[in-house]
């Protein structure tokens, strides 16, 4: 399976959703790093399942036990492995979807391709639960970046159709921790009720709902990046792409700029305090591939959870005949609001993995 990624920092992860356990293996972080486990703990925290009404009720501490790169909580130059144990699977909930895919997620296409031998309880490797070890690296990435002055945030920006406001032109790092202490995460308090009403009225009707993701960085140099295909835009599209239900991605204005004019969704230069920078910031720190300076930001689109209590038509592999199906079982109403920190966690990798190259 194509679970790798990185060029100087190379993640691997690897388990399935209900197996013993899932992990990480980070090989290339520096050495003489100290990690700080209680900030890294309140981060995995803040996609643990089980927290409140509008996740999974799966209980999982999602604590990581660091069996290799780290000695008295500072790494050592070995690669970095890290595993989380999987307590409270109800795998009996998953036994009929293995003959009766549920539309909308890889029961089908796993079948395909592995010839029905893919372990798919609890969605197998294709869960969100394989976004734990992601938290891992990518906490831990966060806080390297900070010492290097580079600061990674994001927020739950809509809900089905309600929304929260957007991050400001220049969000500074307290922003980013305001948000990450708030158990819904939210600039707008007020929006972020809406927000939770939109997501409790599908769970009550047995339907799900997906969101949007805002995620920025802020303190990154000029010229990082590649032109063509090595851009900061490829590189980060590669891993984010690779988080369950991650449907879309756009930097900067998006697809809003396709219906502009240049003279509106070009960003004028000018001169602030000695340094080159922009006049807004339409391009979302990005030319060219390339870092121009300005904060990094991006939007994350989420698909509506595919395990629905709602009947649904799929087939009967086994006999090849259509059928409907009601999932049961423990499952998100809304994935996008758990997907907040594992957003911050690849692009922190990313971009950690990119300040490395230059070193």
């Amino acid at each position: 399976m194509a679970s790798e990624f990185g060029n100087h920092l190379r993640v691997s992860i690897f388990g399935q959703s209900h197996g013993t356990a899932i992990g990480v293996v980070a090989d290339g972080l520096p050495a003489g790093e100290s990690i700080n486990m209680d900030e890294l703990t309140r981060f995995m925290a803040r996609r643990r399942p089980g927290k409140d009404v509008f996740s999974t009720p799966r209980q999982e501490t999602d604590i990581p036990s660091f069996l290799s790169g780290l000695q008295d909580n500072v790494t050592c130059g070995s690669p970095l492995c890290a595993v989380i144990e999987n307590r409270n699977q109800h795998s009996a909930d998953y036994t009929a979807l293995a003959d009766t895919p549920r539309p909308g997620h890889a029961d089908y296409t796993a079948w395909v391709k592995w010839g029905g031998k893919a372990d798919m309880r609890g969605g197998g490797h294709f869960s969100g639960r394989l976004t734990a070890p992601l938290c891992v690296i990518g906490g831990i990435a966060k806080q390297i970046l900070a010492r290097r002055g580079v600061y990674v945030g994001a927020h739950l920006l809509s809900a089905g159709e309600e929304s929260d406001i957007p991050f400001p032109s220049r969000p500074m790092p307290a922003l980013f921790e305001e948000v990450a202490a708030k158990p819904f995460p939210v600039l707008d308090d007020a929006c972020g009720q809406r927000m939770k009403g939109a997501i409790l009225s599908a769970a009550q009707e047995g339907d799900s709902v997906g969101g949007v993701v805002e995620c920025a960085a802020v303190g990154l140099p000029a010229g990082l990046g590649e032109p063509m295909f090595g851009g900061m835009e490829s590189r980060l599209a590669e891993v984010l792409f690779g988080i369950p239900a991650m449907k879309g991605l756009e930097f900067g204005a998006g697809f809003e700029a396709a219906a502009l004019r240049g003279s509106v969704n070009n960003d004028p230069f000018c001169v602030r305090n000695g340094r080159i920078e922009t006049t807004r910031n339409r391009c979302g720190g990005i030319l060219g591939g390339i870092t121009n300076g300005m904060p990094l930001t991006l939007r994350a689109a989420f698909k509506p959870t595919p395990s629905i209590a709602k009947p649904q038509q799929t087939v009967r592999l086994s006999r090849m005949v259509e059928t409907e199906l009601v999932v049961s079982g423990r499952h998100d109403p809304c994935i996008a609001h758990r997907a907040v920190p594992v957003v911050e966690a690849a692009v922190a990798t990313v971009l950690l993995d990119i300040l490395l190259e230059q070193d």
